[in-house]
């Protein structure tokens, strides 16, 4: 799961430089990022030219890796 956080960084990262993401990379990221951004921009509009939304992603997933971690070591704790 750090990879696919470092993958959304770098992505936005893309975003502050100008036709970055019509790059080869830049369209690969998309393609691996925007399915899990997409619902997050849905529900969080943006200020201005500011974008929350990634910010929100991010925590997100940060809460799930912490929540499945818990789980599989409480399941592991049980044997």
């Amino acid at each position: 799961m750090e990879i696919y956080y470092f993958m959304i960084i770098g992505y936005l990262i893309l975003s502050w430089f100008p036709n970055a993401r019509d790059s080869f990379i830049g369209g690969l990221l998309a393609k691996l990022v925007e399915p899990y951004l997409s619902p997050f921009r849905k529900i969080i509009p943006s200020i201005g030219f500011i974008d929350l939304s990634p910010i929100v992603a991010l925590i997100a997933l940060r809460f799930v890796v912490m929540g499945i971690a818990a789980v599989l070591d409480f399941i592991v704790g049980l044997f």
